[in-house]
């Protein structure tokens, strides 16, 4: 086993005065309680809690200033360099990580502000963290010392999480197998044998039809109880739909990962999320929910529980993968969600399961030599629309300021 170390980098989003407030507030006596230390040339972690344990701050950043204080004073460390560009360090067992997919602003950072007060803030994430971010809020990875700062006036939130993957030996043939991603068959996975026949193919039709329940039992409650003013109940009666929704994500991916696992030198090739969204369109707002969450979850997911069994994945361009016939490579068109049929009278398919059929379009993609990093896009993230169906609360927050400052993400 190999243990990978990343810094997850946070965007907190716009907060509101009460909450800008309470951020300075930790940022300047986390300062001035560093000077304090630092001044007093703490050299031990116990001289360090002497000074520290005076100070408004959470036990979370009084224990990150005992073990950093000492660091400093015991090396080369010049004293005019103490200024207020000091991060402000959290061990980790206080800081919390929450997704709400459902929402537009999609995480969510608990904040300690003072030991019996923490602030959850809403906040963007660098894309090539995602699945960092899925690993660590599932558990699959570890939270290690987080820091807060602000940079040109934006607030961040850093969190160093670390994970362990296995060493694979590879060998020099390779087995590329489709994931294509669906509406009907939430997932389908195919792969070639030595002969380049279409082999053990798999489907997740079932997952694929209770999650598009879910999501239409979803928004349509939602869009009910949303007119009558029943914000609360909405928010719980969407957390728990989610997590169910979510539960089904990572158990299908999981599988994914576990049906690559059994062959020999296997490479999960997925469809680049730039083109994701060419099959289906229902619209803005329901493609935001369906498309620019779930698939990119569901990527996610694979990519980092791959890396955990030391398995490659590669990614291609999905265009036409599912009107391509697999076989002949002339176009075909979809007469059903699930049904492909070629147009080429002298070829053997007639008629084929349309996701296998793109599952083998796309694992040929990379066997012609076609894979490339995967592309971002900036994205549609913003502060918007969805942004508070749901959000975690802060803790003993105090009713008349949060009246006076109330936000977008106010609790």
């Amino acid at each position: 086993m190999t243990e990978l170390t990343e810094t997850l980098e946070l965007k907190l989003v716009e907060p509101n005065a009460h909450k800008h407030r309470k951020l300075c507030e930790t940022k300047q006596a986390y300062q001035d309680a560093l000077e304090a230390a630092f001044n007093a040339n703490c050299t031990s972690q116990s001289a360090a809690n002497d000074v520290v344990v005076n100070y408004d701050l959470s036990g979370y950043a009084k224990n990150a200033l005992k073990k950093y204080v000492p660091q400093l004073c015991g090396g080369s460390y010049d004293a005019k360099e103490l200024h207020d560009d000091h991060p402000v360090r959290f061990t980790n067992e206080g800081p919390k990580l929450d997704h709400k997919p459902q929402n537009a602003i999609e995480w969510y950072v608990k904040i300690p502000h003072h030991d019996d007060y923490h602030l959850w803030l809403p906040a963007q994430s660098n894309p090539e963290h995602r699945e960092w971010l899925e690993a660590l809020h599932v558990g699959d990875a570890k939270m290690g010392e987080c820091r807060l700062f602000n940079r040109d006036g934006e607030w961040y939130f850093h969190i160093v999480a670390t994970r362990d993957v296995e060493e694979r030996e590879t060998s020099s043939a390779e087995t590329p197998i489709g994931v294509d991603i669906g509406e009907a068959s939430l997932l389908t996975v195919c792969h070639r044998d030595e002969r380049g026949s279409p082999t053990a193919p798999n489907l997740w039709n079932d997952e694929g039809k209770t999650v598009r329940q879910l999501r239409e039992t979803y928004f349509t409650a939602t869009r009910r109880l949303q007119k009558r003013g029943s914000e609360r109940i909405t928010e719980s009666y969407g957390d728990e739909l989610w997590r169910h929704i979510d539960h089904i994500l990572h158990t299908v991916t999981s599988e994914v990962v576990a049906y690559a696992d059994q062959f020999e030198n296997p490479v999960l090739v997925l469809e680049d999320l730039t083109h994701i969204r060419e099959n289906m369109d229902y619209g803005a707002f329901m493609n935001r929910r369906l498309h620019g969450w779930g698939f990119a979850k569901m990527h996610a997911q694979i990519r980092y529980k791959a890396a955990e069994k030391g398995i490659r994945v590669e990614t291609v361009n999905p265009a036409y993968t599912s009107k391509t016939c697999h076989c002949c490579g002339e176009q075909g068109y979809r007469p059903k969600q699930a049904t492909f049929k070629c147009s080429n009278s002298a070829c053997w398919v007639s008629e084929y399961q349309a996701d296998v059929n793109a599952a083998l379009n796309i694992a040929d993609r990379y066997l012609s030599g076609e894979s490339h990093s995967r592309e971002y896009t900036s994205g549609d993230d913003s502060a918007e629309e969805g942004g508070r169906l749901t959000v975690p609360q802060d803790s003993q927050a105090d009713a008349d300021t949060q009246q006076e400052t109330l936000g977008t993400y106010a609790s």
